[in-house]
C-alpha cells in the first residue's frame, strides 16, 4: 500500500503549537499511475498536509477579519491565466494580534519564519474550480503554503510530461477543513495542482463534500 506523510498538530499546555513531526497519520492521498519509487519519496517530502494547523474558534477568527473585506467583491468568471473560475481573492498584510500569531505559525512550519508579508485569500464559490497549473515563478519562491477554510476539498497533482501523449502519474491530496498543505520544490514545478469540482470531488470511492471554500496563502520571497 502506498502512503503520503501526513502530520497531525500537537498542542502541550503552555508551549507554541508548532506540528510534531514524530507524529504521523496516513489516509489523505491517493496515488494513481505508476510512480518512479525515488519519485514518489521526494513528492511525499515535497508535498505535507498538516490536519487540525488550526481550531475552530481559530478559524471563526480568521473569517471575522476576512469576511467584511472579501464579501464586498463578486465572484469573478475568469482568472487572468484562465486558472481559476467562480471566486474571489485579495491580499492583506495587517491583521489582528491573534491572527498574526496563527500566520507566524504558518510561517515557521513552511519557511522557517521567512514568509513574505502579504498573505492572499483566495475565496472559490461551492461552484467554482481552480483547473491544473503550475505556479509562475516571477511572484514568491519556492513553497507556499495554505490553511483551508470553511470546507474540505480535493486537490489533484499530475506531472507534467513534454509528451502530452504520454502516460503521468498523479495524486489526490484530500485537505480537510482547518488542514495546512505545504507545496514545494517538485510537488510545486514539476505538477500541475488544481482544486477538483464540487461534482468531481471524489476521493477514496467517496464524493467529498464541498462548498465554499476559502484558502489563506502564504509564500516565501523569489
Amino acid at each position: 500500500m502506498q502512503h503520503m506523510l501526513v502530520l497531525r498538530r500537537v498542542v502541550c499546555p503552555g508551549a507554541a503549537r508548532i506540528p510534531d513531526v514524530s507524529t504521523r497519520s496516513f489516509g489523505l492521498v491517493e496515488f494513481a499511475g505508476q510512480w518512479p519509487h525515488a519519485e514518489q519519496r521526494q513528492f511525499e517530502s515535497d508535498m505535507r498536509v498538516i490536519r487540525d494547523f488550526i481550531t475552530a474558534p481559530e478559524e471563526q477568527l480568521l473569517m471575522r477579519e476576512i469576511e467584511p473585506h472579501i464579501s464586498r467583491l463578486p465572484y469573478e468568471s475568469s482568472h487572468w491565466d484562465e486558472a481559476i473560475h467562480g471566486y474571489r481573492e485579495l491580499e492583506r498584510r495587517k491583521w489582528s494580534s491573534e491572527n498574526r500569531a496563527m500566520l507566524e505559525r504558518v510561517s515557521q512550519a513552511a519557511f522557517g519564519g521567512q514568509g513574505m508579508p502579504f498573505v492572499h485569500i483566495l475565496d472559490l464559490a461551492d461552484s467554482g474550480v481552480i483547473k491544473p497549473h503550475v505556479d509562475s515563478t516571477r511572484f514568491c519562491g519556492n513553497t507556499i503554503a495554505g490553511i483551508s477554510l470553511l470546507s474540505d476539498c480535493v486537490m489533484r497533482l499530475k506531472r507534467v510530461t513534454k509528451d502530452p501523449n504520454s502516460a503521468s502519474h498523479s495524486a489526490d491530496l484530500l485537505l480537510p477543513r482547518r488542514s495546512l498543505y505545504i507545496m514545494s520544490a517538485l510537488a510545486r514545478y514539476e505538477f500541475t495542482h488544481e482544486i477538483l469540482a464540487r461534482d468531481q470531488s471524489w476521493f477514496k470511492k467517496r464524493l467529498v463534500e464541498r462548498s465554499r471554500r476559502i484558502s489563506v496563502i502564504c509564500r516565501n520571497e523569489p
